[in-house]
């Protein structure tokens, strides 16, 4: 009886994609940035002895700190690419007024101009 000939398999291992990268099907265009704002346990601070130092914030106030999702190629200025600050990860602190919010996914957005980032937080 002849042996039945077995081909092996190649197994291709998909590299692991964050949260982030799933959902990034919106890809900012020119200097705009997409921001997951920071939700209420990544907002509270600790002191030095470990104690939760919740922040005190109205419901109806806007959230000011996200994590860049996305951003654009950047902007032309005089036909010279000028390329963004932020990247993806990023912590950020953005102007309360200057963002549009969108949903995707159940899940809360805002695209914005870099302009309108105030500062990156470390």
């Amino acid at each position: 009886m002849p042996k039945k000939k077995t081909t092996k398999k190649k197994v291709v291992k998909i590299k692991e994609v964050s949260k982030e990268e799933k959902v990034n099907v919106i890809i900012p265009l020119a200097d705009r940035v997409l921001i997951r704002p920071l939700t209420e346990t990544e907002l509270e601070r600790k002191s030095n002895f470990g104690i939760i130092l919740p922040e005190n914030r109205d419901e109806d106030k806007v959230k000011d700190q996200g994590v860049v999702v996305a951003v654009g190629e950047g902007k032309y200025d005089d036909g010279k690419l000028n390329p963004m600050t932020v990247k993806v990860g990023d912590k950020v602190m953005f102007s309360r007024y200057g963002f549009e919010e969108i949903k995707l996914k159940d899940k809360e957005y805002f695209i914005l101009k870099e302009e309108n980032i105030l500062a990156i937080i470390k």
